[in-house]
């Protein structure tokens, strides 16, 4: 496969999901799912339908006998559904609906919560050409229902009707699942996908039609002991396993030390606050007093605001996009904005008092005024602010984190003219130096008063090998406006580092050092 291919196919599926899983069930209502590594190159020439050796057939999936260790018990075996991975963008499983089981691959993710498979009325979207679709005439357990349904995801978006079955999940069958038929699956995304459909791990209050999503089935309905699951995903390439999902508890084998519990701040997502974070152990200044963060195994990278997205971009050297709008801020304000700063104004007001953007008591807002400097910007409005605000609010963060560092006013105004030129870029990829790797600072990020550390190694992803390698940066941007944001995602990239629970019970998220 070509580099430039390889690099190109993580971004259609940044929020499309996960890991590489195998689903098991033990005597005591655990539920494992397994995940499998290959290389790039194998994965890309694997058959979608392709089949460990010497594993028997089940209506959730392939399965093979596991010991399971640890939190798991430590004698008994279980069965456990492979899954494949696809590039490490693509993570997926195989679950089946109905009676006969209907087999699908299906993406686990935590960042929705409705299932949702290809129909057979899914006449005119290609993409359900290519993957295998639910047949409601051919199950006994078939309820119909009807209702249309529709769902937007950060890339591509379905549209169907709900209906009711039985859903099987390695050897449990949660009995009566909603979930939707996909009869348009518009668009290229889930053309080139090597799944079929989704199985959202979020809670209900995000999920459309309200459908009790099949997590709340499998405690409901009794079918795992305890109202946990947890995810661990092994980043090591050369490993045999891809790592595991586990329903119904943890596995102690797989992390190291204690878990960082924080609470649930907004059902929906699974999200909680989150502190600053740190670029090579300094500052970026823009968290410090709070952001909201999200843990998705359904995004393959790290997502945050573009203001330290763009210092991380400048940190290690990734590629950007050169914004005219913020050197102009920059040039004609930017010494106005240091005096500002050092006589002590509300770094949050400053760009309001400019001119550039109004103040709603938290955050400034673009304020769609006419000025010399708004002749020269484009006015990319986003429905809160506008390409001039942001910049100002932008270049206030990164001023204030180097006055505090004692640098000069033409060192500061050098430095925030640089990152002016490494913005992320629009399509979402920013290209890194491989040989560059060890000279590369760590990120940090600050969740429940601890740090969480990112080595290069971990938020760089390499695609292909020898001299055709390209190294693609881990970080995204994404901008939300309060209150809902500011806001982080942090994808498969911060999981496969950390050990994750989502403690449904208790309504909190943990992390501890993957083992």
């Amino acid at each position: 496969m070509g580099t430039k291919f390889g690099a190109s196919l993580v971004t259609p599926f940044l929020f499309l999901l996960l890991s590489h899983v195998v689903f098991s069930t033990t005597n005591d209502g655990l539920v494992r799912i397994g995940l499998k590594k290959m290389k790039i190159d194998q994965k890309c020439h694997m058959n979608r339908r392709s089949n460990a050796n010497e594993q028997e057939e089940t209506p959730g999936g392939p399965i093979r006998k596991y010991h399971l260790r640890g939190n798991l018990g430590d004698s008994e075996d279980t069965d456990i559904v492979a899954l494949k991975n696809y590039m490490d963008a693509q993570y997926f499983g195989e679950i089946g609906i109905g009676s006969p089981a209907q087999k699908f691959t299906v993406i686990f993710d935590t960042g929705s919560s409705n299932l949702w498979v290809p129909s057979a009325k899914c006449y005119f979207s290609v993409a359900c050409f290519f993957h295998s679709k639910y047949k409601s005439s051919q199950s006994s357990t078939y309820t119909k229902n009807g209702k249309s349904a529709a769902i937007q995801y950060g890339t591509g978006a379905i549209a169907g009707f709900f209906s009711q079955d039985h859903v099987t999940v390695g050897n449990l069958v949660v009995k009566d699942q909603d979930f939707i038929e996909a009869t348009k699956e518009p668009g290229i995304t889930f053309v080139a996908a090597k799944f079929d459909g989704i199985l959202g791990l979020g809670f209900q209050e995000i999920s459309v039609g309200n459908a009790v999503p099949v997590w709340y089935n499998l405690v409901n309905q009794g079918l795992v002991t305890e109202p946990v699951f947890s995810f661990w995903l092994n980043r090591n390439t050369e490993g045999e396993e891809g790592g595991e999902i586990v329903f119904g508890g943890v596995d102690s084998n797989h992390y190291k030390g204690e878990h960082t519990y924080v609470p649930v701040t907004q059902k929906g997502y699974w999200q909680f606050d989150m502190g600053d974070v740190l670029i090579g152990g300094e500052t970026s200044g823009f968290c410090a007093s709070g952001c909201s963060a999200i843990a998705d195994s359904g995004t393959s990278l790290l997502a945050g605001p573009t203001t330290v997205i763009t210092q991380i971009n400048h940190a290690i050297g990734a590629s950007g996009v050169v914004s005219q709008e913020c050197k102009t801020v920059v040039e004609q304000y930017g010494k106005t904005i240091i005096e500002m700063l050092l006589a002590q104004a509300q770094p949050k007001k400053i760009c309001s008092q400019i001119g550039f953007c109004t103040f709603d008591g938290t955050h400034g807002v673009s304020m769609g005024i006419e000025s010399m400097v708004n002749e020269k910007l484009e006015m990319t409005s986003d429905g809160v602010h506008d390409a001039a605000c942001t910049a100002c609010e932008m270049a206030v963060v990164w001023m204030q984190n180097r006055l505090r560092l004692n640098e000069t006013e033409d060192q500061i105004l050098n430095y925030v003219n640089e990152l002016c030129e490494r913005l992320p870029s629009p399509s979402g990829e920013s290209v890194v130096q491989c040989d560059a790797l060890s000279s590369l600072p760590s990120v940090s990020f600050t969740i429940g008063g601890k740090l969480f550390d990112l080595a290069p190694e971990q938020y760089v992803l390499k695609v292909g090998e020898g001299v055709a390698a390209q190294c693609i940066s881990g970080f995204i941007a994404l901008d939300v406006a309060p209150p809902r944001g500011p806001l982080w995602i942090l994808g498969d990239i911060f999981m496969g580092r950390y050990h994750t629970v989502f403690d449904y019970g208790n309504s909190t998220v943990g992390f501890a050092e993957a083992a």
